[in-house]
């Protein structure tokens, strides 16, 4: 289904504007990244994990609840083994396990609770694990360069780069603003890390779209100045990416909404990260291929031959 076919959307006209734009929004994020901080989670900061099992079956947000009470605020909450059994996280290192049973026996009187393991994670494992998260992302980025560059050209694969890193810089300042506000709790954990790690590949999906219909149109409209046939390419496959982005975004606002703490963060990070990806590849990704080409290359990419003047030589 086609909701906007035979679009023809000048986006390439445009383009000075939105690289001044994206790049003054990039290092006002990198500025806010480094004086606000990241706030990390129990995975990559240390803490308490303990599972405790209980008499009756109960509710992951009673639990929650009894949790707050005692002031540890951030817990996370899963359900753990057998029936009955939940997984308890919190940042808290000392007594962490005697003071979150006590909240149970005095919130939870009509439930026996059991404390059936207690590990403490350490932060220095913390630390490695953080240094390992952010080298997963810069990993993936540079495996993504290189299977564009040899799926298309380097030139290419360097632009879903820059789109790349645009869209995880721009996410993670949203985040570190919505937590540091307090309208969600975002803290930077393995659920956000996998949220950041599938936004590469959502927003690097969209981008070889785009590039690969330009690859197309290379061959079927040949002399037509490269400017033009970016953004042909990209009018081409605008319905396409409309309609993707929305079906996301209207499952994962659902999931945001409705689906509760656990899995917030991911839904929410995901949701911010589609919208900068849709963006990028539109905006970042085909705006430096045609820089590059115009700029580095030295090739015309808005050369467009007086034809009059061709036939009237002709005859000459």
């Amino acid at each position: 289904m086609q909701f906007f076919h035979g679009t023809n959307i000048d986006f390439v006209g445009k383009r000075k504007f939105f690289v001044i734009l994206s790049t003054l929004i990039n290092i006002t994020s990198i500025f806010v990244i480094i004086f606000v901080g990241i706030e990390f989670g129990i995975d990559f900061e240390g803490g308490t994990e303990i599972a405790y099992q209980f008499s009756k079956p109960v509710h992951a947000d009673v639990i929650r609840n009894a949790v707050e009470k005692t002031g540890i605020k951030g817990g996370e909450i899963k359900s753990f083994g057998k029936e009955n059994q939940f997984l308890v996280r919190t940042k808290e290192t000392e007594k962490a396990d005697t003071i979150i049973l006590k909240a149970f026996n005095k919130y939870l009187p009509d439930i026996k609770t059991e404390v059936i393991k207690s590990d403490k994670i350490g932060p220095k494992i913390g630390k490695e694990l953080r240094g390992q998260a952010f080298l997963a992302v810069l990993i993936s980025i540079i495996a993504i360069m290189l299977y564009i560059a040899f799926r298309f050209e380097f030139t290419y694969g360097f632009g879903a780069v820059i789109a790349l890193i645009h869209d995880v810089i721009l996410t993670f300042l949203v985040v570190i603003v919505v937590n540091k506000l307090g309208w969600i709790d975002l803290e930077f954990n393995q659920s956000i890390l996998a949220a950041m790690l599938t936004v590469v590949g959502f927003s690097v999906n969209d981008t070889v779209i785009i590039f690969d219909r330009i690859r197309e149109n290379k061959d079927k409209m040949k002399g037509t100045p490269f400017l033009k046939l970016v953004n042909v390419s990209v009018n081409e496959t605008l319905s396409r990416t409309i309609n993707t982005v929305v079906t996301v975004f209207i499952v994962l606002l659902t999931i945001v909404l409705l689906g509760g703490p656990v899995l917030q963060g991911f839904a929410f990070t995901m949701l911010i990260g589609i919208i900068t990806g849709t963006y990028s590849s539109i905006y970042i990704a085909s705006t430096f291929v045609l820089w590059y080409t115009h700029t580095v290359k030295k090739i015309p990419i808005d050369y467009e031959p007086d034809k009059k003047t061709e036939l009237k030589t002709a005859k000459v």
